[in-house]
Formats: structure tokens, C-alpha cells, sequence
């Protein structure tokens, strides 16, 4: 089982989507807009970055059934992201896998745009020295465009579901074993990570983060119970595809293929050790 934890109120609402997979995950939900009880708190909120951090919450008791396997959900911006390293300290000994979501980053100012900034390159540092396990992160502009017909009234609703599908999948991929193929294990490196979906027709990714200088890239491919049984010549096709994607001796690609009751599908994840910078960053630098 995985612990599941929300770290703010938007982080949170993803988290919540966890909880439909009984038995597979537990969920803590941290936020300004919960009570307090067994697997939500509820966090201060102040007007000031600072304040976040001087009055971090003793949580040990909170998270004394927690797993040692952690999943952290953060949203970039937010004034509760303040709060995170003083959690994670507190559930250092866990195996932690941190899920950044970045917003909208060129339509922000003032504070949020500092706390993006300062957490965004700060958590990966951490990752890449090894105190978390990995950080994996989405861009809300880029799963919006990967995501048809998204409605305004929705919009938020239905990029949270897109991020947990995908969370979910792979760790189902990852706890179990495919028809054939074998996934590679990443480097210990490279622990910046991206996840994207995969179009099984042509092996086409739509990533929900674009990775810079992408190390190692992951195809977790899933294919109808029914078509695996019966296509013959499935395994070349799928297999010569992968085999155009761009390989060289620091670029690796690895697969597997899985079965499943419904229509096909698969997402990929990319591993790198370069931390990501910001895109108007790297404008200014240009």
C-alpha cells in the first residue's frame, strides 16, 4: 500500500482521488479548508511566506500509520507549498516520491510567482541529492492541451483526474508484471521525471511536462485482452515503432506490454538528472 498526502487545498483535491482505489492507497489530506480527524488536518493560513514557515504542525502523530512507501502531491504557488519542507522533514525515513504541479507561470506575480520559483527549483535539488526518492512533474498548460474539450466549469476537476489516472497507472504498471517486454530501472541519478500519454496507434507521446534532456524513457503499453490473443505480428510492430524513437548511449528506452479489458492506451515517463528550469527563465537567458 501507498500513503497518499496532499500538502494545501488544490493539492489535495487530487489526493481525494485516491481514495475510490481502496486498499491501494491511504490518503492525507492537509489543507485551510479540512478538519481536523483521522486523515485530514487542517493548516493555518497566514499573509506572509515566512509565517508558513515558523508555525509548521507537529504531525507525527497525524501520519503514525503512514506507509513507507509516500506519494506527495504539491501545487506550484500556492502558500501552503510554504509548508512542505517542514512535513517532509517530519517523514524523512519514508521512501517519498514528490508530484510537482506547475501552474500557468507567465500570467504570475508577486508572492506566488517567489514560492514557484523558490519551491519548483528547491524540491528538485532535494530529489537529485537523493533525500526524495524522485519528483515527477505536470504543467496545467500542458495537460490542457492534451486533454480535448476541457470546459472552464471543469477545468481544474478534470486536470486533477488526468493527473491520477496516470499517477495510478504506473504504479499499477510497477507492481506488476507485463506479457513481455521489461521496464527498465532508471538510474539513481536520474530522478526527474515527467509522465505523458501514449497514443498506442503510432507510439506518439503527449507529455504533461516537457522534459529537458530526458536520460531515460519508459513505455508502459497497455493492449486488449482480446487483440493480444489474436494479433498476430503485434509484438514487431509495437517494438519497430519504439525502435524510431531517438536511442543513443544517453538516451534509453525500455517498454512493456500489458493487459486490459478495455481499448488500448499507455503512458510513458521520462527520467533525466537536469534540473528543469523555468521557461521565462530561460528566455532571460537566450
Amino acid at each position: 500500500m501507498i500513503s497518499i498526502i496532499g500538502i494545501g487545498n488544490a493539492a489535495s483535491k487530487i489526493a481525494e482521488k485516491f481514495e475510490s482505489q481502496q486498499g491501494n492507497y491511504d490518503v492525507y489530506l492537509l489543507g485551510s479548508k479540512y478538519e481536523n480527524s483521522k486523515n485530514s488536518f487542517k493548516l493555518e493560513s497566514f499573509e506572509n511566506p515566512e509565517d508558513y514557515e515558523k508555525n509548521v504542525p507537529n504531525l507525527k502523530s497525524f501520519f503514525k500509520n503512514i506507509k513507507d512507501d509516500v506519494q506527495v502531491f504539491i501545487m506550484g504557488s500556492s502558500y501552503s507549498s510554504n509548508y512542505v519542507l517542514g512535513i517532509l522533514e517530519q517523514i524523512r525515513d519514508k521512501r517519498i516520491q514528490i508530484f510537482y504541479v506547475k501552474p500557468d507561470i507567465e500570467l504570475l506575480t508577486g508572492i506566488p510567482k517567489l514560492i514557484e520559483n523558490t519551491v519548483y527549483g528547491i524540491l528538485q535539488e532535494y530529489a537529485r541529492s537523493g533525500l526524495f526518492k524522485s519528483i515527477t512533474i505536470f504543467s496545467n498548460t500542458e495537460l490542457e492541451k492534451s486533454l480535448p474539450n476541457i470546459s472552464i466549469k471543469n477545468y481544474f476537476d478534470t486536470i486533477n483526474q488526468a493527473i491520477f489516472s496516470s499517477v495510478h497507472y504506473v504504479n499499477f504498471f510497477r507492481h506488476t508484471e507485463p506479457e513481455i517486454g521489461q521496464i527498465s530501472r532508471p538510474l539513481e541519478m536520474n530522478r526527474v521525471c515527467s509522465i505523458g500519454a501514449l497514443d498506442i496507434k503510432n507510439m506518439s507521446e503527449k507529455w504533461f511536462f516537457e522534459l529537458d534532456s530526458p536520460r531515460e524513457t519508459c513505455y508502459y503499453i497497455c493492449i486488449n485482452e482480446e487483440r493480444l490473443e489474436t494479433e498476430s505480428g503485434l509484438h514487431k510492430k509495437l517494438v519497430d515503432m519504439l525502435k524510431e524513437k531517438p536511442r543513443n548511449a544517453f538516451r534509453k528506452v525500455s517498454y512493456g506490454i500489458w493487459e486490459t479489458h478495455l481499448q488500448d492506451f499507455g503512458f510513458c515517463v521520462a527520467h533525466t538528472n537536469a534540473i528543469q528550469k523555468n521557461t521565462l527563465d530561460k528566455l532571460d537567458q537566450e
